[in-house]
């Protein structure tokens, strides 16, 4: 249980489908809760979306946010998914967050069938295994809490003592680097600052994925540069797996992996360089941007279609719904 009230807290502190490769899980909710019969996978995939579809429905009106997606992320990725506004990416975060079910096709998360589990399921399945940081800081901190006792909110749930419950807040302050701010309510604070905070209650209950919905979207380019470093360190030094959903296209020169996402698809990924990966530490953000980091590739789904960007199509002179394929030299050609 939540305090009654401020000063209650204030008093115990000082300043001071089923062919997807999934991967066997180490912790179940309940027995049946788990999918049977689900293949095990040659990767440690944390996360499979198999044929995800979503259909929004308005009066008369049917709009499709994911047409078929298909998805793998290796257990302690860091990963951005980046798209223009209605390309379906925030759907694919809050399913993937147990907060929507699709229209058909499933999700697998640590070897479980997300939307087979029953509704208690789900609720334990948000508490434990996945952490939410979002853009809008009001989503993530309560105003009359200070930064320390944010963080120690969920603690209230595992039945740990008020010792163990501060020793712990406390770490991942440090952590994150803000435990100089414990005792200050978000309204001190520099929206830096909580976004900072925000990341270290979501990562309070231990969770498996840490999604985050535009964390870098309030803030300036500066700040938004150190929330990525945190990222990264986060990353590195527990090996959380991390989703970030952004328009940043900034953030493609910090995480391991990018997938792009068009019309509810899949269209593109882009593999951080491992020659670019070993430097990366040592490299200022300035300097980022004048290095080749990724390999880029488009996305062949299960029918072999592939997406092609339109800026593609436009440097290509393509300007209709017909092309010609043909090989050559072992290439694919694609033109007029």
């Amino acid at each position: 249980m939540y305090p009654q009230n401020n000063n209650e807290m204030n008093n115990e502190y000082v300043n001071n489908e089923a062919e997807a490769p999934v991967y066997a899980a180490e912790e179940n909710y309940a027995a049946d809760e788990v999918t049977e019969g689900a293949p095990e996978a040659e990767k440690d995939n944390i996360l499979v979306c198999d044929g995800l579809v979503k259909i929004y429905k308005t009066d008369d009106v049917e709009v499709l946010a994911l047409q078929g997606l298909e998805l793998e992320i290796e257990r302690g990725e860091l990963v951005a998914i980046i798209g223009k506004s209605g390309s379906g990416k925030s759907t694919l975060l809050n399913m993937i967050g147990g907060l929507e079910k699709p229209t058909a096709g499933r999700l697998y998360v640590d070897g479980n069938d997300l939307f087979a589990m029953s509704e208690k399921g789900l609720v334990e399945y948000r508490r434990k295994s996945v952490g939410f940081v979002w853009q809008n800081s009001g989503q993530n901190l309560f105003p009359y809490f200070t930064a320390l006792q944010n963080v120690e909110a969920p603690l209230y749930f595992d039945h740990m003592s008020q010792k163990e419950r501060r020793a712990k807040a406390m770490g991942l302050l440090k952590m994150i680097g803000i435990d100089h701010r414990a005792n200050s309510y978000p309204a001190q604070m520099s929206g830096g600052e909580q976004q900072r905070v925000a990341i270290a209650v979501a990562l309070a209950h231990d969770p498996k994925i840490l999604l985050a919905d535009e964390p870098t979207g309030a803030v300036d380019s500066k700040t938004s540069n150190m929330i990525q470093d945190i990222f990264r360190k986060i990353n590195e030094e527990i090996g959380i797996t991390i989703i970030i959903v952004t328009h940043d296209l900034s953030l493609a020169n910090k995480v391991s992996r990018v997938i792009m996402i068009s019309d509810g698809k899949i269209s593109t990924e882009k593999i951080m360089k491992e020659k670019y990966r070993q430097q990366l530490d040592n490299m200022t953000t300035e300097s980022l941007a004048a290095v080749e980091s990724h390999e880029e590739y488009s996305i062949l789904d299960k029918a072999r279609r592939v997406q092609i960007s339109q800026d593609a199509l436009d440097m290509a002179g393509i300007d209709s719904n017909k092309v010609r394929v043909e090989v050559k030299d072992g290439k694919i050609i694609i033109s007029k």
